[in-house]
């Protein structure tokens, strides 16, 4: 498929100023933005990754990770290459920094929509953009939400949330959640480790999310890099003055990409997991066997309400959205698979 104009840039003489996102890329004739996705040509911006698809999947909901969205259910989970940003630590670098002329499979929403409808029940909830930051595969993305939101579908957003308001404005209203990446509670280490100009950019698009859809966080904690109990504090102080039951996954870092550092030690992940549950009504933690750390407990009386083995979940406390002992009301957008109906929205 030949490249596609790009939407929300601008021509500025002889350059090409991109409007996608926070980096703001001026472009010269025949060159990339810092994506490696967007090209400049003749005056135009140009995708070259629409329709192009790098990985395609059924995964369980619970990977991407979203705790409180459709428990238990399966959703396609897709990607392709590009990133706007460039973490040295980043885990799926071959999609992110992949090159747009190997060999990619072509998909279009329309079949995306067909896939779903062939599947069994489990597996029809809806698309997950994921694997690559689905922002730079943005007039896909849009294209294909439109379409599957039409027809019933959930589009789920997995991103780092470096996206500019005016193209996240006429995303969100196609999106059903999202989880967005905090990497870190500084702006230093944005533009050190990431190459991103800072964090604002993604805190707004948290907020600006938070109203439009179901919000979780994940925050990948690097020794020596951003763990500290004062950046732990700062992440965690911000969330609660938003929203204390949005979920919050903490994440062990494992050495990849150009980061070799060695891996988060347990003591860290237990240390983070402390501060947080002392403010935050739902805090897990990831790549770590350890159960109790991604269970489910009612914020008012603990008890157990969904538990979590790996990607395998059992309903151990909850009467529809409630705590079966107390009655307390979570944070749960729809329903565990094959039990009761769909919940609306709050």
């Amino acid at each position: 498929m030949p490249a596609k104009q790009a939407l929300y840039y601008r021509t500025e003489g002889e350059d090409v100023l991109c409007l996608l996102c926070p980096q703001g890329c001026r472009i010269k004739d025949e060159q990339l933005g810092a994506c490696g996705v967007r090209k400049a040509k003749s005056g135009k911006l140009l995708t070259l990754n629409y329709a192009r698809c790098g990985s395609l999947a059924m995964d369980p909901i619970e990977k991407k990770p979203l705790y409180h969205f459709y428990p238990g259910w399966k959703i396609l989970s897709i990607g392709t290459f590009g990133c706007n940003l460039h973490c040295s630590f980043c885990q799926n670098w071959t999609l992110a920094r992949g090159d747009h002329t190997s060999r990619w499979e072509e998909v279009s929403p329309a079949m995306l929509r067909e896939i779903l409808q062939d599947c069994p029940p489990q597996e029809k909830l809806g698309v997950a953009y994921t694997y690559n930051e689905p922002g730079v595969w943005y007039e896909f993305v849009l294209e294909a939400a439109r379409l599957l939101a039409g027809e019933g579908f959930q589009n789920v957003l997995v991103s780092n949330g470096y996206i500019n308001p005016e193209p996240l404005k006429e995303l969100l209203p196609h999106i059903n959640a999202m989880n967005i990446d905090v990497k870190a509670f500084s702006d230093s280490f944005y533009r050190r480790y990431c190459r991103g100009k800072g964090l604002k950019e993604v805190l707004r698009t948290v907020e600006h999310a938070l109203a439009e859809c179901h919000v979780e966080l994940t925050y990948l904690i690097i020794p020596t890099l951003n763990d500290s109990p004062d950046d732990i504090s700062k992440f965690v102080d911000w969330v609660a003055s938003l929203d204390r039951d949005i979920p919050v996954h903490f994440s062990r870092y494992f050495p990849n990409y150009r980061l070799d550092l060695p891996p988060t030690p347990l003591a860290t992940m237990e240390k983070a997991f402390e501060l947080a549950a002392e403010k935050l009504s739902y805090v897990y933690l990831g790549n770590v066997n350890d159960r109790e750390c991604s269970t489910t407990y009612c914020p008012s009386c603990r008890r157990p309400l969904i538990i979590r083995n790996g990607y395998r979940i059992h309903n151990a406390g909850l009467k529809e959205k409630s705590c079966a002992e107390c009655g307390y009301t979570i944070r749960l957008e729809g329903h565990i698979y094959g039990e009761g109906s769909e919940l609306s929205k709050d």
